[in-house]
């Protein structure tokens, strides 16, 4: 019994200090491995190579132009209101952005602008700048403000018949200049075609038709008059003819 008692005793002690080498017969958990993940790279857009910015002129007077522009791109490829449309004197100048004539703002993405006191009969260049000040360096457009009116030219059928017809065109000087030429044109509505012209130059091209002051009858002072005549050919003679009048 002593040695018993001896026996169990040494065991006790040994693993006191050695710690319990046996197995208990439970396995245990591997850790867990720990991820790691990586952030894709934001992609950097690729633009298509078309214009972020477009526009044209809409309409034109002696003293103002009015230009319409649409944005073709959000950014970062296109442009982002408020869009600031400059008229300049050249090309040159537009695609600098330099000198500009005039300077309007819209906060439209697309839009209208007008611009007034300009000069008459006069070519303007138009470019785009966002609220960045980045302009578009490659386009542009242009337009022109239309001319004073110099002349009015009015026409009187004298007589008309089954085929054809006589009429008299009256040119008078309406600004404040003295005319040294002049030029009145219209377009035929139907097969009207002109046989013979006298106090003028005709110049026909098809359904266009381009009558020019002959050399003693160019000559007008303000509110003088002068007149040319006409024969014309035609399967239904047109009741009277719109005329334009132009130096």
């Amino acid at each position: 019994m002593r040695r018993i008692l001896l026996a169990l005793t040494t065991i006790a002690l040994t693993t006191a200090t050695t710690g319990w080498a046996a197995t208990t017969g439970v396995a245990q958990a591997a850790p867990t491995p720990t991820a790691s993940v990586t952030a894709a790279p934001t992609p950097t857009p690729v633009c298509p190579p078309a214009l972020p910015i477009g526009g044209r002129v809409s309409a034109a007077t002696t003293t103002s132009l009015t230009v319409v522009y649409f944005i073709a791109l959000s950014p970062p490829c296109g442009y982002r209101p408020p869009i600031t449309v400059g008229l300049f004197a050249s090309r040159e100048d537009a695609y600098a952005w330099r000198n500009p004539v005039a300077e309007l703002v819209s906060a439209e993405r697309d839009g209208t602008v007008t611009f007034d006191r300009l000069t008459p009969d006069t070519e303007y260049w138009f470019g785009f700048r966002d609220s960045e000040s980045r302009w578009e360096p490659y386009y542009g457009g242009s337009g022109r403000t239309a001319a004073l009116t110099s002349c009015r030219a009015t026409a009187t059928i004298d007589s008309r018949w089954g085929t054809g017809f006589v009429a008299t065109v009256t040119v008078r000087n309406v600004g404040p200049q003295p005319l040294d030429q002049w030029r009145v044109s219209w377009r035929w509505a139907g097969d009207e075609r002109i046989q013979a012209v006298w106090g003028g130059v005709v110049d026909p091209a098809g359904a266009d038709v381009v009558v020019r002051n002959a050399p003693y009858n160019g000559t007008l002072a303000p509110d003088g008059v002068t007149t040319f005549g006409l024969l014309a050919t035609a399967s239904a003679p047109p009741a009277g003819l719109t005329l334009t009048c132009a130096r």
